[in-house]
């Protein structure tokens, strides 16, 4: 839902994403052949599960930057007021059984 207080020069933060999940890309290849090297399979094995969940991530994002820019509305298109609740058709207090503290009104609660 659009308030009107969005900045007019908002940037989707995938190219971030992709920048900083092939940082994250290379850092752990090179710690998972580096680790593999010297002999430390358990920091290795780390690597190699922070290297797939930075793939995956890599995946995800090229994903959402192949589907395009989606609909915006322009400067054009005044803010829409948010909803405050009022005029809303609805169960008005106490509709839930509840009574006006809260508590449960019905027959078995042993209250007047």
């Amino acid at each position: 839902m659009r308030t009107g207080s969005e900045p007019a020069t908002a940037r989707s933060p995938l190219r971030m994403r992709l920048w900083l999940s092939l940082w994250g890309m290379l850092w752990t290849l090179f710690g998972l052949v580096a680790f593999s090297l010297t002999g430390r399979p358990g920091w290795a094995a780390a690597c190699a599960v922070v290297l797939l969940l930075a793939i995956l991530d890599l995946c995800v994002i090229t994903y959402r930057m192949r589907q395009g820019p989606h609909y915006q509305p322009g400067r054009d298109i005044p803010p829409y007021e948010p909803d405050h609740g009022e005029g809303r058709p609805g169960p008005g207090p106490g509709a839930d059984g509840r009574g006006k503290n809260g508590g449960w009104a019905g027959p078995s609660s042993g209250r007047p």
